[in-house]
């Protein structure tokens, strides 16, 4: 598993499960004259990008988001390959805390003696964002949307309201599910949110905004009982076909680490309570299989997959636009004041408690293998083009066609050098040599029992069919009783009155209204149709449609 820097926005390009091994093992090719031998560390590297912080970071740490390109970056899905596009990196808030440990002895993140001595950047996070990932079932092409999180020191991800991120087949346990859907409108499959088409270069937004669905927990920290706060994490998108919030983390997913591991300090600590911590961006290139084969004077010569980037008519990809922090006066204090009986809150962001960061471009670097890489700079440099959008300007005397990333390099010494397809030797063999295709995975499944079933839903199951080749089955929930509730004691009351809420959210934001600033450059994305469902006639309001399984779509019939 990845563990990536605490940073906002991350590009990232892994390997997943290994693609062969680093020694390379021969692959059965047409006939060449020299053996064709596959690896797993292609490329590694850094496309950066500094965002500035608003000088009060108290005041503007309620919320962020942006607006990032949607493309497909290969042409066709590459097994055991992983790429994550512009994404999400909150944690919470600790600098008070110099020498205390907030990981627990016995976490996955305890382990990690260079986080030491607070493991605070490995504590809590909220990630995800676009991407390809190596765990996903149905690759299709483009990339997907994916929410994820780790509320206990890398133990366990969330990534929907089921399941983690793509780690299993299965569902989570009861008591380690987080998200709460809140859209009736839009399916949320475990494999993530595909696209329409194919998406080449229009914005996908998309925030997370602390709103407040409950009153903070003061707990009993004398009977181990840990306070929550109210901060629920909901993520808001903004596509050409839909808008709006799509599902929150239940605050008590992050307050009851405390009382799990019986350590007391840990109460108040997480990202229920702590203001969230958002810091600069990178693009980071990991890991990405390749081919290494041999000419016929021994010259190493290797291959990576083929990756392409939208670009416009002036050599520009733009990447990343509206860089935006938000203070609790964007949305959270009218969501409040709505929710105990003031005037409607229409759901968008008030401009008054949004702080646009302005972006920088970093220097970029590259390696193979461990190896430097010379010459991706001939072809594009990270740029920070007018209206503050971050991407890359590619260079009119590139050795590849504009858009697309070097793909073929030459052993030199202790280096690898960038070329051109044209400069790699035919007897090699590596540009007929083709990387394995992703073919579909098992079932997502949930259980028959426990929080799926009791209470259970009310109408369904349903079945709709994605742009990704796969079936998705769902049935209606009472909001709350959905099951990422069961796990908590809550109330009648506090039921009834979340309930309440959430029936007036569905009441009155639409799907078609601007809750996040409209980007000021570029279309939008849309969203696979299949995803948008309609309510059944009576479940208009405070019912929300729960994905129970996703399998491979059996063949058309017509």
């Amino acid at each position: 598993m990845q563990i990536r820097p605490p940073i906002v926005f991350v590009l990232t390009l892994l390997a997943g499960t290994a693609f062969g091994q680093e020694a390379g093992e021969p692959v059965t090719t047409p006939p060449t004259k020299t053996p064709i031998t596959a690896h797993s560390r292609g490329l590694h590297g850094y496309i950066g990008y500094g965002a500035s912080l608003p000088s009060d970071r108290v005041e503007y740490s309620a919320g962020m988001g942006f607006y990032a390109a949607v493309w497909s970056l290969v042409e066709e899905p590459i097994s055991h390959f992983q790429i994550g596009l512009p994404s999400a990196w909150i944690t919470p808030d600790n600098s008070d805390n110099k020498d205390k440990p907030l990981a627990p002895e016995g976490t996955l993140a305890r382990r990690w003696a260079e986080r030491g001595p607070t493991w605070s950047s490995v504590f809590q996070t909220v990630e995800g964002g676009l991407g390809y990932w190596a765990g996903n079932h149905f690759r299709y092409g483009p990339p997907k949307f994916s929410m994820n999180a780790t509320p206990q020191c890398y133990d366990y991800e969330v990534g929907s309201p089921g399941w983690s991120f793509f780690y299993q087949n299965e569902a989570l346990p009861d008591d380690r599910l987080g998200i709460a859907q809140l859209s009736n409108r839009l399916l949320i499959p475990p494999d993530a949110l595909p696209f329409d088409g194919k998406p080449n270069g229009e914005f996908l937004g998309y925030t997370y905004m602390t709103l407040p669905f409950t009153d903070p927990v003061e707990g009993d920290p004398a009977r181990g009982e840990p306070p929550t706060g109210d901060q629920a994490w909901t993520c808001f998108l903004a596509a050409a076909n839909f808008k709006g919030p799509i599902a929150y983390y239940i605050p008590e997913t992050w307050s009851k680490i405390g009382k799990l591991f019986e350590e007391p300090f840990l109460f108040g600590r997480g990202l229920d309570a702590r203001r969230g911590k958002m810091g600069g961006g990178a693009m980071e290139i990991n890991t990405v299989p390749r081919f290494d084969a041999k000419d016929a004077q021994g010259v190493i010569y290797s291959k990576i997959p083929a990756l392409r980037f939208p670009v416009d008519a002036d050599g520009r990809t733009r990447l990343v636009q509206e860089v935006t922090y938000y203070s609790k006066a964007a949305l959270y204090d009218a969501f409040r004041s709505w929710r105990a009986g003031g005037e409607v809150c229409s759901g968008q962001f008030d401009a008054k408690g949004a702080w646009k960061s302005t972006l920088t471009a970093h220097a970029t670097r590259y390696d193979q293998g461990g190896k430097e890489i010379e010459g991706v700079e001939r072809s594009f440099d990270s740029e920070v083009f007018e209206g503050n959008v971050w991407g890359l300007r590619w260079s009119a005397e590139s050795p590849t066609a504009p858009g697309a990333f070097p793909q073929y390099f030459k052993h030199v010494g202790e280096k690898r050098v960038a070329i051109a397809e044209a400069e790699v030797p035919s007897e090699t063999g590596l540009g007929a040599q083709k990387f394995e295709r992703a073919g579909p995975g098992a079932p997502y499944t949930s259980p028959k029992t426990g929080a799926w079933t009791t209470p259970g839903p009310t109408r369904g199951p349903f079945t709709v069919d994605l742009a990704d080749g796969s079936r998705v089955t769902y049935s209606w929930y009472r909001f709350v009783d959905q099951p990422s509730f069961q796990q908590y004691a809550f109330s009648p009351e506090k039921k009834a009155q979340l309930q309440s809420l959430v029936e007036k959210i569905h009441a009155e934001w639409p799907i078609d209204r601007d809750y996040m600033a409209p980007p000021t450059r570029g279309a939008l994305v849309s969203l696979d149709p299949a995803l948008l469902v309609t309510p059944p006639d009576g479940l208009e309001v405070g019912f929300v449609p729960i994905v129970t399984r996703q399998e491979v779509a059996p063949p058309d019939q017509h």
